[in-house]
């Protein structure tokens, strides 16, 4: 194929490139950029007044105006006068929660014939539910899975055990499920530096109800009600925030934690996770997850429960610890590391060792590579 129609379409859930934050999607198409001639990424609503539209002089954003009950229609009225324009050589499709882009990726690949590649990095509710909506969404996700096994030139996934298990679980044909791992680490920037450990536990990521930071706090509360006063960064923002400090407050535990919304820049977030003796994820249900492997880069030590590929890096004991979303489980492992700095030491420098294949520029280009082979196994 000739690189001038080498040009790529992305269905996105991303809400936050268009105002002009630079989260992990923008590192992501700034590499992505360096492999195809054009990126077109197609998205909902911003969450704040929309302050850019291009980036990197060939990636161009198109985010709805609207609400998501009317994104199809955005996705297809977007897809379509792009399409007039240019040629593409495929459409990756984000697919998640009520699944608008996977049925917009179809209804487009059914009028014009471009294949599309369907990327589910997580099931909510897999392994295991944070509430009644994420064990409604599980057989949502069987239905969705099998729809788009039939009609997308694969799904991909970003593990290489929980997801193809569970999508195999679902019916899905091995052939058409693709593991391509979304660990894209700067380990350039995600790294060990001089920098003084102000806070004893890290916690990251959108206050929301499967990452159970609830579970975290009361963990702390624990090692409170022993005489232990355990000093806690919390990073992230979301709809669940009041009720995380209104149960920190009755814990006893509110002082002891230093709260920032957002941090603007993968430096500012790699001098937090240096910061910390430790971080801690507490989800039930990730595709990395991403935060966890950042702070491994770092050299700090992780406390993780079993999933996504969590399981694949850590080997407890050895590059980090898991437990099973029981507090007095995770308060044990706190106290043990808070204890005994050498093993703590030891985690963090072998959880390091153990990420780095996950280096940004090779992971993007085998992402990109992915997308060409695929495209030529759609278009014989």
């Amino acid at each position: 194929m000739n690189a001038g129609a080498e040009n790529l379409m992305m269905l996105s859930g991303d809400t936050v490139l268009a105002t002009g934050r630079q989260g992990v999607f923008f590192g992501v198409l700034q590499e992505l950029a360096t492999h195809f001639s054009r990126i077109d990424v197609i998205s909902p609503r911003p969450d704040g007044p929309t302050v850019t539209r291009s980036l990197f002089g060939n990636v161009f954003l198109h985010p709805a105006a609207g609400s998501r009950l009317f994104q199809v229609g955005h996705i297809l009225r977007t897809a379509h006068a792009l399409l007039a324009e240019r040629p593409y050589l495929i459409l990756t499709s984000h697919d998640y929660g009520f699944f608008y882009n996977g049925i917009a990726a179809y209804l487009i690949h059914r009028r014009t014939g471009l294949p599309y590649l369907s990327e589910i990095h997580h099931v909510p509710g897999h392994p295991r539910p944070a509430g009644l909506r994420e064990r409604l969404d599980l057989p949502l996700n069987r239905v969705y899975a099998r729809f788009a096994a039939r009609h997308a030139v694969a799904i991909r996934v970003v593990n290489r055990v929980e997801m193809p298990d569970l999508l195999r679980s679902f019916g899905v044909p091995a052939a058409k499920v693709r593991v391509i791992p979304s660990l894209y680490l700067d380990t350039e920037v995600f790294r060990p530096l001089p920098v003084e450990k102000q806070h004893d536990v890290l916690l990251c990521g959108r206050l929301v109800r499967n990452k159970r930071f609830d579970l975290a706090l009361e963990a702390v509360g624990l090692l409170k009600d022993e005489g232990r006063r355990v000093s806690v960064l919390l990073v992230g923002d979301g709809p669940l925030r009041e009720r995380l400090f209104q149960l920190a407050r009755a814990l006893g535990i509110a002082s002891q934690i230093v709260h920032e919304r957002f941090l603007a820049t993968a430096a500012d977030l790699a001098r937090a996770y240096n910061s910390a003796r430790m971080l801690v994820c507490a989800s039930t249900s990730e595709g990395g997850p991403r935060v966890t492997c950042e702070a491994m880069a770092c050299g700090v030590p992780v406390i993780s429960t079993p999933v996504g590929i969590m399981t694949e890096l850590v080997r407890d004991g050895f590059n980090g610890l898991f437990f099973h979303w029981r507090a007095g489980e995770l308060a044990e492992h706190m106290r043990t590391l808070l204890d005994d700095p050498a093993l703590a030491k030891n985690l963090g420098a072998a959880g390091r060792a153990a990420v780095l294949p996950f280096e940004r520029r090779a992971m993007l280009r085998n992402y990109a590579d992915n997308l060409k082979a695929l495209a030529r196994e759609a278009r014989p």
